[in-house]
């Protein structure tokens, strides 16, 4: 073996392991998961994405994401059939995770004094650890293994305190209690798999800030999250600017071609494939018009049209 090899392997090896001695990631390690994010970043490493950009996610829709993130190659990133606290609203923000784990004594005991060399909290549950570290537009996204009875990661006094430090609310692989009590926290919402009376018991926080699973996705510390009454989205940040526009631009052509089947005015083989110059056009002077604010300008329609396919 060449020494470039096993230098690459001992360094690897040496990552894993030291990332095996934490509770809480190190920022070099979130940095290095999301190495693609050239933006800035929180202390703790994570992608810090702009405010203006989850506030224009926020009009896009599930599928539109879905669509940009599988021709990116990001097949695996939806999670549907959720019990919604409050349906029919939407939720985006940028992701803390956190995973949980079957307690056992010998792991319990470990992470309960690496959490203590960590300067984690030794008052209360060990559940709030990741409760702590919460910031302005974070996202709580837990993996609960989908334990319900004895599974509730938080009630009502936790989901106060998330909300009054993220102004957002939680996603859970798991359960949640005090259910009424939460629906009654204006502003707070959670998506989760179930809910229970019963407090949590025999459930050990084994990972904050690491990539965890949530159902069928993978989830990266510093990702955006979408959810709604459809789905939920998780969304590399270093995708989530192009994501917006390009969401922003197909909700336009919708719209658009809405309004021209809606009037009889061309027919729907005409609409619905490539346009022709004259609907090109039309759509031209459709968007000169347009009454909503958008951040799309008469130059991105122009770089649209000019592409193969419209």
């Amino acid at each position: 073996m060449s020494k470039r090899p096993a230098f690459l392997i001992a360094f690897i090896l040496s990552a894993v392991f030291g990332r095996a001695q934490h509770v809480g990631s190190t920022p070099d390690y979130v940095k290095a998961l999301t190495s693609k994010w050239e933006g800035e970043r929180f202390a703790d490493g994570r992608p810090k994405v702009p405010d203006a950009i989850l506030d224009r996610l926020q009009n896009c829709t599930l599928e539109q994401i879905w669509g940009y993130l599988g021709d990116k190659g990001y097949r695996n990133q939806v999670e549907k059939n959720w019990i919604i606290l409050k349906p029919g609203e939407t939720m985006v923000g940028r992701v803390v995770t956190a995973q949980f784990m079957p307690a056992r004594p010998d792991l319990d005991t470990f992470v309960r004094a690496q959490g203590k060399a960590e300067g984690r909290s030794q008052h209360g549950g060990i559940n709030i650890w990741p409760i702590d570290i919460l910031t302005k537009g974070d996202i709580y996204v837990a993996d609960g293994y989908g334990k319900i009875k004895d599974g509730t990661l938080i009630g009502s006094s936790l989901g106060n305190a998330i909300y009054g430090k993220t102004g957002k609310g939680v996603i859970f692989y798991g359960s949640i209690r005090d259910m009424q009590e939460l629906k009654d926290t204006k502003g707070f919402n959670a998506w989760i798999k179930g809910n229970d009376p019963s407090y949590i018991k025999d459930m050990t926080p084994t990972s904050i800030n690491a990539p965890i699973r949530i159902g069928e996705v993978t989830v990266f510390p510093g990702d955006v999250v979408f959810a709604n009454e459809y789905g939920v989205v998780f969304i590399p940040a270093y995708l989530i600017e192009g994501l917006v526009t390009a969401s922003e631009m197909t909700g336009l052509r919708d719209e658009f071609e809405r309004e021209m089947l809606q009037s009889g005015k061309y027919l729907s083989g005409e609409v619905h494939g490539d346009w022709a110059d004259k609907i090109k056009d039309e759509f031209r002077a459709w968007f000169k018009k347009y009454p909503k604010k958008t951040a799309i300008t008469s130059k991105d329609i122009e770089a649209y049209l000019k592409k193969e396919g419209h």
